[in-house]
């Protein structure tokens, strides 16, 4: 063995079958198999989509839950996760996809209150720092319900408050953002995300991510002009933030999360990256430098692995600072000279050991145990 090998794994879940926690447990009985002496050091990662608020808990953060609203307004029970004045928000544990019952999408009423309860939850919690993790989103309200439930109000031509969702958004008459909590003014609020579509258009939120929420064509161009329609009545609404609205709406990511960008955005939100945000708040820097291998890795790696889901952010990362990295994952769809472009040396499937991609997601972790045996004794041996 060449010297004493630390191994940093920094992998996301697989999604459907093992959590980024997992991930790193099966990939650390597997190397120490082989060589039963390796220290290995874990620090789950996110991207600030699902995942990211247990990669947080991971990390030493305290897991917090508070009752809010789900998209469809029943309640659910939602974490945040909380490091001194630092908070980590994951708007799907509160509006995402998997709050829906199985098979039922509502593309046109889904609302992202919820989101905004748990914003005021890290607030009430003492949070000066809010990430603000976005994606799996099972809206398209333009954060229009996480800003009522930070008290903007949206109404009517008959002054009263318009229905929840996207849809809802046509029969926006007025605007008034006075009574949004003035905590919000003082609190540093980060906008982490992978996508950088702005609100509307043929690259906007409707067009792009309405139809993974059940949307039809009809829905999107409904969604699209709803959305437009919102940022301009806010263009009206005057204040800071309402007299920026257009600029917003046309910046990347505000798009994000079925426009909650645009809505985090009106709330004075910077937007970054969602894994360079994470690994900050992670301490990936210091277990970077203490490591001589590094393994990250996803579910899928694909295309989109390299437009910044959180194993391109690692092996970025760990490239800069001279570091070899490998990755693993369930399926790959990538070429070695991509991978190589990425950063990524090589990239051990699960598919390798067991073709049939049923029986890897339905056996995940012991295939994965399997498949840290071979990076044992390929790179520690």
């Amino acid at each position: 063995m060449h010297g004493t090998r630390r191994v940093l794994v920094a992998a996301d879940k697989f999604k459907g079958s093992l959590t980024a926690v997992q991930v790193a447990e099966r990939v650390t009985a597997g190397l120490r198999r082989v060589v039963p002496d390796v220290e290995v050091e874990a620090l789950p990662v996110a991207d600030g989509g699902d995942g990211t608020v247990d990669a947080a808990v991971a990390a030493g953060f305290e897991r917090r839950e508070v009752r809010v609203a789900g998209p469809l307004g029943d309640e659910v029970t939602a974490a945040f996760a909380l490091r001194g004045d630092t908070a980590v928000v994951e708007m799907a544990e509160a509006s995402g996809l998997q709050r829906l019952p199985a098979g039922v999408f509502a593309p046109l009423t889904a609302s992202t209150y919820g989101s905004g309860e748990l914003l005021r939850a890290a607030l009430d919690a003492g949070a000066r720092t809010i990430v603000f993790g976005v994606g799996g989103s099972a809206t398209t309200d333009g954060g229009a319900g996480m800003l009522s439930a930070l008290g903007a109000r949206f109404l009517d031509a008959d002054g009263e408050p318009i229905p929840p969702g996207g849809g809802g958004l046509a029969s926006l008459a007025r605007a008034d953002l006075s009574g949004l909590d003035p905590r919000l003014a003082s609190v540093e609020l980060v906008l982490a995300s992978d996508v950088d579509n702005p609100l509307t258009g043929p690259k906007g939120a409707p067009a792009v991510y309405g139809p993974q929420k059940g949307a039809s064509a009809q829905d999107v161009s409904t969604l699209d002009a709803a959305l437009a329609h919102f940022a301009k009545v806010l263009e009206g609404a005057g204040g800071v933030a309402g007299g920026r609205a257009a600029e917003y709406a046309a910046s990347p990511g505000a798009g994000a999360a079925g426009g909650i960008g645009f809505g985090a955005m009106l709330l004075g939100a910077r937007f970054r990256a969602g894994i360079s945000v994470m690994l900050d708040v992670l301490g990936f820097a210091p277990a970077l430098e203490r490591a001589s291998l590094v393994i990250t890795g996803e579910g899928s790696l694909d295309e989109q692995t390299l437009h910044g889901k959180a194993p391109a952010g690692v092996a970025a990362a760990a490239r800069a600072a001279g570091k070899e990295v490998v990755a693993v994952c369930g399926r790959l769809a990538l070429e070695p000279e991509v991978l190589d472009r990425a950063g990524i040396r090589r990239a051990y499937a699960l598919t390798e050991v067991e073709p049939d991609v049923a029986q890897c997601i339905a056996d995940a972790g012991r295939i994965l145990e399997q498949v840290a045996e071979r990076i044992g004794r390929d790179c520690l041996i």
